[in-house]
């Protein structure tokens, strides 16, 4: 049970309660996020433009989210992401070896161990190695980058909302949720 209740869409101020019945599922990540009432439309939109408008690859941008997810530990983040990874090309071999936390396991390519890599880094060290920088610099562009940062960062944030809160694990919702961020809310 969650340590703070979810929003409740009918008693919620219009414009929460608006953006909520917009949404195609009512996942309770979105009903506890939607107490940040000021940041709840920017969070989404930010959730939407990582997951649909970034130049980063959407299969290396999922690896890196289940990454963080495994490390966070998230299982809620890990559960809702794993559909989305494999909907985008991950295969079910990666998703096991993350789930296990082998991130140098050989179904991985050189470049998604080395985005694995460098979302450890960050994750854990908040900054990357020299070494792991420059070899993302030589594979990516600075926008891809960025991007893959973002993501992180997001992510992270996400994970430690509904870990610290408690949130309810609930189903997969895949795709459902992607398409629609997608459409402007």
């Amino acid at each position: 049970m969650a340590r703070i209740p979810y929003v409740n869409a009918d008693t919620a101020p219009e414009p929460v309660r608006d953006l909520l019945a917009r949404l195609p599922v009512p996942l309770n990540i979105f009903k506890m996020m939607a107490h940040a009432q000021t940041n709840f439309r920017a969070w989404i939109r930010l959730g939407a433009s990582i997951l649909g408008e970034q130049k980063l690859d959407a299969r290396l941008r999922e690896l890196a989210i289940l990454r963080v997810a495994q490390l966070s530990p998230a299982r809620y983040e890990w559960v809702q992401h794993v559909p989305i990874a494999l909907s985008t090309g991950a295969t079910p071999e990666q998703i096991d070896a993350l789930e296990r936390g082998d991130s140098d396991a050989p179904c991985f390519t050189d470049e998604e161990r080395l985005v694995l890599d460098f979302t450890t880094e960050v994750l854990r060290d908040v900054r990357a190695s020299d070494s792991t920088f420059a070899a993302m610099a030589r594979r990516f562009s600075s926008q891809e980058i960025v991007e893959l940062i973002l993501a992180i960062g997001f992510y992270m944030t996400v994970a430690r909302v509904m870990e610290t809160t408690d949130i309810d694990l609930e189903p997969g919702a895949g795709l459902a949720v992607v398409e629609a961020l997608k459409q402007e809310l």
